[in-house]
């Protein structure tokens, strides 16, 4: 099926268009060379500003004006609620609309192997691996990512009809829209509580996007999580396991460390020696997101050599663990860490290369997620040396007057912690200047825009 006979529509309208999915899939329909493209986002970008080099209309801010009736499809993001002038003006005059996930998924039908990475974390990293190691073995496919992937300078790649590699996320039960025929899971933890109820109803959400896995496919799954037994009852397709389980299918043996943090180990799959593995990014967490990379590569007869290359040549993914740059001897380190469980494993990535003192700036995401993960957050930060707590970062929620950064200071200081609450960036890059010393790491962490202050620190 192609992607014409799918979408048979001329004109298009993204509200939201700014996102890195939604530009991506423009880009994609942008390569079919039929139709035209409008859309809006609040906040201009260089994802914006790629797409209107390309000549797609696009409008900075959100505004009834915007919609008219010729429009044939109007596509829109799961932040995009109701009261949304566009979305009303759209409703109102009957247009076709379809929210993004479940576009995503009706776009999926014209590929022939949809691999959909899935997981509470880790999908930007490991999506990004698969896309490397399936580039290097030329199999050229279309690629849709949360994050740049380096090597190919962006967050997508249009290529052949085969492989459709894609970073799926559970947020609003999004990926049960999905189509794919092979999936990776990697964990399974409590996150999105503005939508889910408890971690109960994330299995559950997670069980029935394991039965979207055809038949003659696998699903890779960390036999790590807990319960996971729970994700694959009546499953009809081939189920692979991987992790540090002494049971689990794929094994990393003989793990060691490099000076950066760089993991290298032995893949063994069943008991039989694979792969030897030499990765270019930090951490143990890292290990395990490319065990599941190998699992899944192989399940699709991609050679050793292309294995082994591909994960070797993958250098990261921007706001995982990105080297920004040195101020006075002091390292930058920008990270997208925006739960416990992955501030726990950047700080263990930090603490594993050979400096001073950690810095951290924490940008809480979201309020929702700050309040119900607050003593988590705070446990999770315990290990760096000096802390700086920023304002939460609203993202798509409003300030009810809940909660705040600083209660996230004052639970921190109740753990015997001495962190301290910065008001703005502004105030934050002064105290670091005057307190940071050489041989030092500064880490700017959270899924806002907390970078900016580490490139406030570099380009003075």
């Amino acid at each position: 099926m192609d992607i014409k006979s799918i979408f048979p529509y001329k004109k298009l309208y993204f509200i939201g268009i700014g996102g890195v999915s939604m530009s991506g899939l423009c880009e994609i329909l942008l390569a079919e060379g039929d139709y035209t493209i409008y859309g809006s986002d609040n906040n201009n970008s260089e994802l914006i500003q790629n797409l209107i080099k390309k000549g797609v209309t696009v409008y900075i801010g959100q505004d009834e004006k915007n919609i008219t009736s010729d429009i044939d499809l109007v596509v829109y993001t799961a932040a995009i609620k109701e009261d949304n002038p566009e979305f009303i003006k759209a409703k109102n005059l009957g247009l076709k609309m379809l929210e993004r996930s479940t576009f995503l998924g009706e776009l999926m039908k014209a590929y022939k192997f949809p691999l959909c990475i899935a997981g509470t974390h880790g999908k930007t990293t490991t999506s990004s691996m698969v896309s490397q190691v399936f580039l290097q073995a030329d199999k050229d496919p279309t690629i849709s990512l949360g994050g740049i992937l380096s090597s190919i300078n962006s967050n997508f790649k249009v290529g052949k009809k085969d492989y459709f590699i894609l970073e799926t996320c559970e947020y609003c039960d999004s990926f049960l829209k999905f189509n794919p025929h092979s999936a990776i899971i990697l964990n399974i933890d409590e996150d999105h509580l503005d939508y889910f109820k408890n971690i109960n109803q994330i299995y559950e959400s997670f069980s029935k996007f394991a039965k979207l896995v055809k038949k003659d496919a696998c699903l890779v799954i960390n036999s790590d999580i807990k319960d996971y037994e729970k994700v694959i009852n009546d499953l009809d397709c081939t189920i692979i396991t991987y992790g540090e389980n002494k049971n689990s299918m794929w094994q990393a043996k003989d793990i060691t460390f490099d000076e950066n943090g760089y993991g290298a180990y032995k893949a063994y799959y069943n008991g039989k020696f694979m792969y030897n593995i030499k990765l270019s990014v930090v951490g143990a967490h890292n290990v395990y997101n490319s065990l599941s990379v190998c699992a899944l590569a192989n399940f699709y007869n991609l050679d050793r050599e292309s294995i082994e290359k591909g994960l070797n040549s993958f250098k990261g993914t921007n706001r995982r663990f990105q080297y920004k740059g040195e101020f006075k001897g002091v390292k930058i380190i920008d990270d997208y860490a925006h739960h416990p469980t992955e501030i726990l494993a950047t700080i263990k990535s930090a603490k594993s290369q050979n400096i001073n003192k950690l810095w951290c700036v924490f940008q809480p995401h979201t309020y929702t997620r700050t309040k119900a993960l607050l003593d988590d957050f705070a446990k999770s930060l315990l290990d760096v040396d000096h802390i700086l707590i920023a304002d939460i970062y609203s993202a798509r929620e409003k300030d009810t007057g809940e909660i705040h950064a600083k209660d996230l200071v004052n639970r921190l200081k109740d753990l015997g912690k001495d962190a301290i609450y910065i008001e703005n960036f502004e105030c934050g890059k002064d105290y670091i200047e005057k307190n940071c010393q050489h041989n030092d790491m500064l880490i700017t962490m959270g899924a806002g825009n907390v970078y900016l202050l580490g490139e406030m620190l570099l380009n003075k």
